[in-house]
């Protein structure tokens, strides 16, 4: 089993939630809690630790400027993380490759890459366009874990 998919292993345990960290313009870290799970990267295709993250939040500014993320997982005592670069993939952050169509489907493949699930896709669809959502996907310099 590849490191990568030891994280998303631990992060499956609790229903992909992770403790998401960046580095603030003071050099302190910023943490929060999201979704998170593994998909393959949408036009490198080597795997990637991903989550979405709300338009305007204080983790996309602190990415924007400096494009370095951590994120941990755990489900008991067991824990995994993965270190990395980080790159978004949003409305307010254009890919090369990635359209409004490519971007909506990103979206959900995250949402159930970190276990998650909706009976009304449209309506899903619609709340990450009006909020602005973003893609985080974090490409591996790191994964370690107590295990």
């Amino acid at each position: 089993m590849t490191e990568l998919a030891d994280f998303a292993r631990v992060a499956a345990g609790d229903h992909g939630l992770c403790v998401a960290s960046t580095l603030r313009a003071d050099q302190t870290i910023h943490s929060s809690l999201v979704n998170a799970g593994v998909l393959a990267h949408p036009t490198l295709g080597h795997d990637v630790a991903a989550y979405v993250a709300i338009g305007g939040s204080r983790k996309l500014t602190h990415l924007r400027a400096r494009p370095h993320a951590t994120l941990t997982a755990r489900t008991g005592w067991e824990w995994a993380t993965v270190d990395g670069t980080a790159e978004l993939i949003g409305p307010d952050d254009p890919y090369a490759g990635i359209d409004g169509e490519a971007l909506r489907l990103l979206l959900r493949a995250i949402f159930t890459a970190a276990g998650g699930t909706h009976d009304d896709w449209p309506t899903y669809d619609r709340v990450m366009l009006e909020e602005r959502r973003t893609a985080v996907l974090i490409t591996p310099g790191r994964v370690y874990s107590n295990s």
